[in-house]
């Protein structure tokens, strides 16, 4: 009896072995194809990679860049961009559902630099990226106090559209200059001058990282799941979107 276990134990650990042998060639074998897709499509874009992985399409990758969201064949002779849906799952869109999980990750670094207009009894948390100079920027920031009442904390991000060169990115680097960066936000979106500041600011990697995240218009609003909403949206709106 006692030969009879050791024996069965021998065979299970040799096909643990085994197994596990297979895996890592499997894993191996995927990262080398990766790695071959990273590089054939750095060679035809000319972009910062951030990430790759696989699709549910036989042979297509998807390809996180500097400028967004990429589709491409595995030796990049054909890359699609767009957004892929699941027909099958209530036609998710699976392109946004990776771009707000890098949305979340990314913006962690950046908190120390947003300017916040924190809800006293917070629900939710949204990410604006904002211009100065827009009209409905300015609608939404004159609505600050309702919501901030129906528990909707607004974390500033710079976003001046017309970017640099563009009025409003003077503007912008004086206000994240600015001593009372509140004072300064108010005053601005009141349509009143500031005095320039000059230091070293967040302001040009703020406008980069809008521009990863698929913004091209001012408000643009990233949720607390990652979803981002370009436009303005009332108080009463935002909160039923939110939940």
């Amino acid at each position: 009896m006692k030969f009879l276990n050791i024996t069965a134990l021998l065979v299970a650990v040799s096909l643990s072995v085994a197994a596990h042998g297979e895996n890592k060639t499997e894993k191996d074998a995927n990262a080398a194809q990766l790695q071959s897709v990273k590089l054939a499509v750095t060679d035809t874009l000319g972009l910062r990679i951030d990430s790759i992985k696989k699709t549910p399409i036989n042979d297509l990758f998807e390809v996180m860049t500097e400028r967004g969201i990429f589709y491409t064949t595995a030796d990049a002779q054909y890359i699609v961009r767009g957004s892929l849906f699941d027909a099958r799952n209530g036609f998710e869109d699976l392109t946004e559902v990776s771009m707000g999980k890098m949305r979340l990750a990314k913006m962690t670094s950046y908190e120390p630099s947003m300017i916040v207009y924190k809800a006293k009894n917070e629900k939710h948390q949204v990410t604006v990226f904002t211009d100065v100079d827009c009209g409905y920027c300015r609608k939404m920031h004159r609505e600050m106090s309702q919501y901030n009442a129906l528990g909707i904390t607004v974390r500033y991000m710079a976003f001046p559209r017309g970017g640099e060169g563009y009025p409003a990115w003077t503007a912008m680097q004086s206000l994240w200059c600015s001593d009372d960066q509140h004072k300064a936000m108010d005053e601005l979106k009141a349509g009143t001058k500031i005095a320039q500041n000059y230091c070293a600011n967040k302001v040009p990697e703020h406008y980069q990282l809008g521009v990863e995240f698929g913004v091209n218009a001012t408000p643009s609003i990233v949720l607390d799941n990652g979803s981002l909403l370009v436009g303005y949206r009332p108080p009463q709106e935002l909160l039923n979107i939110l939940q």
